[in-house]
């Protein structure tokens, strides 16, 4: 997926675009002869013309893509950060860990579930026409390259960090200095945790834990003949995989803890040496399995944890060059075929360049950003409910501190008048401070009500102790379905003010996480409003009573209602454009691959609705084929932060922006699972300010992004156009780190919305003045 500029010609900026929107963008990017309108400018760039496709079946199964193939994408495209000269370096080296964790967990879940389909026989084929076994093999081939890239970006920036100071070692390149340092290290440090395993028929082959490290021996006799031993070696998790060697003349020194365990293999085998080694990695099926009656919910998921650790190994692999012997033992006893097994000519277990993140080189990390506090709420000397009062409030994390969330919570639990916190957990941090604002509340005597959400992937051990935590407090805890997760985020606190309660409301399109709040977009919604209220409300009795929330005013709810409120409004938008007004939709989510939801984007667009998605992650939809999807066009942004709300605005008969559209915040991306197998909100937005800063600040400035933009090619592909070195391009994260939020300004309105621009580091955008 090379990098490459998508041809242009040179465009009216206001092309199509209503006055509000010309008014909006006030032409950050310009076309001129030389420089033609980059086509990742979904704010300005005209359409593409729409391409035809031979033999195309807009009816039949290639109107989709795979889920599994498009999720190999976008990995494929935060790989490529990590090659990104505009990235700083070790930011680039997170990117190439953070690459390689995702395909962990790829495997853990996805690869797992169609590798349980096909061994049980099922050929039903996914919406684009591909079986299990076929994913499989094609993900196998995809999964290689991928691995191999890996392995490539990581010899690259190796290179690059020894030029930076930061040099890895290879044992061979040790000073004596260094050994004697290492010995010391190795016996004070690492011998204590270490468990040599001897592999014999006295010695069982040990049970090595999903994503568990070894080294496989194969040692001699030290001294005359006699026979030798095979032997494992695991690498403790606990232990930090690159060992710190003091520094020489400032250079940074690292090496691997492998060759620190090769170097005192006498140590650890008295009487051996080392004939031949290799490293393996096990990646095992973590998907749970429950009873469909379990009488006690958190009893049968701890079962159930246990049984996730001890699951089907679906990945394996090894260092390049193990000896064939040795390599078949390994394969034998955890059961894996040849294909199952990826042989690296490098670094196993990728993910842990991580720990060469290091905060002493600020030099080459991302410039420190310090999250805002809202003038709204200083103005109101941080009393969340006062700055509530005043108007609707919709703060934009990172660059708004997720503080303000836990302030609301915390200053709930303190407050004499507040009698009672409803919130819902699907994840959250291990030393929760929002889970201890609910305890100090229903310590306190206050009604808490908290819904834990114990099916969230990964999370289900920590969610339990908070559980527990939350029930030795004295508070309500719940656990929603058994056949859904609840992944809505809301959160309500009803306060006593003079005769009557008034409600106060949070609606969330990230989870109540205070550590992945700093590093994902999301929106936090604050109101008061009466109506919001009442939907909370109905929405935690149905958490909690299965009492089904009828009369909903401004949410929609699924597995129920949020789909079909979604394809009624895409088919009105339909009738707008069939009508000859304008129409428009604009929406930003991680995923899109339901089958009805596409179809109705499909229709909407045939219609003649204008609609300009971006999707970070995976996307089944085919945009730009004439006579099925011409009028859309996606978009994926990988940067700094990780995108994550979810947006979506209808022009509904006056395109975008608009102070009469329909505006919408939700938790749900558009994937099967969230509409039709999960408890989540759609929000509607009615506060003018929220819906301007909504419209014309957040999506507008997506849309616009240039910098970080990969646009989606009716083929699939995503490209990123090549921005010359010194050319301005618009990056939205840099825009809003520079910009508050609309509603969170103390005297702001919705006629104050910024223009869209940023500094540049060495360059400055057109017409800065």
């Amino acid at each position: 997926m090379a990098n490459e500029r998508a041809s242009g010609r040179k465009v009216d900026p206001t092309h199509d675009l209503p006055d509000a929107a010309q008014e909006v963008h006030q032409s950050v990017i310009g076309a001129t002869d030389n420089h033609p309108m980059p086509q990742a400018d979904f704010l300005t760039a005209p359409f593409p013309d729409p391409i035809e496709i031979p033999d195309f079946d807009p009816t039949g199964p290639d109107r989709f893509f795979n889920r599994e193939l498009s999720w190999l994408g976008f990995n494929w495209r935060v790989l490529e950060e990590a090659e990104n000269p505009r990235v700083p370096l070790l930011e680039r080296v997170r990117f190439l860990s953070i690459s390689a964790s995702n395909l962990d967990e790829f495997y853990n879940v996805r690869v797992a579930g169609l590798r349980e389909l096909t061994q049980a026989g099922n050929t039903t084929p996914a919406a684009d026409g591909l079986t299990p076994a076929q994913q499989l093999s094609k993900i196998n081939v995809i999964a290689r390259d991928l691995m191999a890239a890996q392995q490539r970006v990581l010899t690259e920036l190796r290179a690059d960090l020894e030029e930076a100071g930061i040099h890895i070692l290879h044992r061979d390149d040790l000073t004596e200095s260094d050994r004697v340092h290492l010995r010391e290290y190795f016996v004070d440090q690492v011998f204590p945790v270490l468990s040599p395993l001897a592999i014999d028929p006295a010695h069982p082959f040990p049970f090595i834990a999903n994503l568990g490290y070894c080294l496989a021996l194969q040692l001699d006799r030290a001294r005359g003949s006699g026979k030798g031993l095979q032997a494992l070696l695991p690498i403790p998790a606990q232990i930090d995989r690159f060992v710190r060697l003091p520094s020489i003349d400032g250079a940074i020194r690292f090496v691997f803890l492998e060759d620190v365990l090769l170097l005192h293999i006498e140590a650890l085998f008295p009487g051996y040496v080392l004939r031949d080694h290799f490293g393996f990695r096990v990646l095992r099926d973590s998907d749970l399995e429950l009873e469909e009656e379990a009488e006690d919910l958190v009893r049968e998921f701890e079962v159930a944890l246990k049984r996730r650790r001890r699951g089907e190994v679906v990945r394996l692999t090894i260092s390049v060059g193990a000896p064939e012997a040795l390599k078949r033992i390994v394969m034998r006893e955890l059961q894996v075929r040849d294909d199952e097994i990826v042989e690296l000519d490098g670094m196993v277990g990728v993910v842990d360049t991580k720990e060469l993140v290091l905060d002493e080189r600020p030099d080459l990390l991302w410039p420190s950003y310090t999250p805002r506090v809202p003038e709204r709420v200083q103005d109101h000397d941080g009393d969340m409910f006062a700055a509530i009062r005043q108007k609707d409030m919709l703060l934009h994390h990172p660059y708004e501190t997720f503080d303000m969330v836990v302030r609301f919570l915390k200053q709930a639990a303190t407050d004499p008048d507040v009698v009672a916190i409803k919130n819902t957990l699907y994840r959250t941090s291990r030393n929760s401070p929002i889970v201890e604002a609910l305890c100090e509340a229903a310590e306190d005597g206050k009604s808490v009500t908290a819904l834990v959400e114990l099916k969230a992937r990964f999370d289900e051990a920590a969610n339990i102790r908070q559980s527990r935590r939350l029930e030795r407090s004295g508070a309500h805890v719940v656990y929603g379905f058994l056949d859904w997760k609840t992944h809505a985020k809301i959160a309500m606190v009803v306060r006593r003010e003079g005769k009557k309660l008034v409600t106060y409301t949070h609606f969330g399109t990230g989870n109540y996480h205070p550590i992945t709040a700093k590093f994902y977009t999301d929106l936090s919604f604050f109101t008061c409003d009466g109506a919001l209220g009442r939907d909370a409300a109905k929405v935690f009795n149905y958490l909690s009573g299965y009492a089904y929330p009828e009369g909903l005013e401004n949410l929609a709810i699924s597995p129920h209602t949020l789909k079909s409120s979604l394809i009624e409004m895409l088919e009105a938008e339909a009738e707008h454009a069939r009508a000859g007004r304008p129409a428009q939709v604009w929406a930003k989510m991680n995923s899109l691959i339901e089958p009805e939801i596409t179809d109705a984007l499909y229709k909407a667009s045939q219609a003649g609705v204008k609609i300009e998605l971006v999707v970070r992650g995976i996307c089944g939809l085919r945009p730009g084929v004439k006579g099925l999807s011409e009028n859309i066009r996606i978009k994926s942004i990988v940067g700094r932060f990780l995108e994550h709300s979810r947006i979506i605005c209808f022009g509904n008969g006056h395109g975008l922006p608009h102070d009469k559209a329909r505006v919408f915040i939700s938790s749900a991306d558009w994937m099967g699972r969230n509409l039709n197998r999960r408890v989540e909100h759609m929000t509607e937005i009615h506060n003018d300010t929220v819906k301007a800063q909504i419209v014309s600040q957040v999506m507008a400035a997506n849309l616009a992004d240039v910098a970080q933009s990969w646009v989606m090619k009716p083929n699939g592909d995503f490209v990123r156009e090549k921005v010359p070195e010194g050319e301005f391009a618009f990056n939205c994260h840099k825009f809003f780190m520079e910009n508050p939020s609309l509603s969170g300004r103390g005297s702001a309105g919705a006629a104050d919305v910024p223009r869209l621009t940023h500094t540049a580091d060495g360059t400055r955008p057109p017409d800065a003045g």
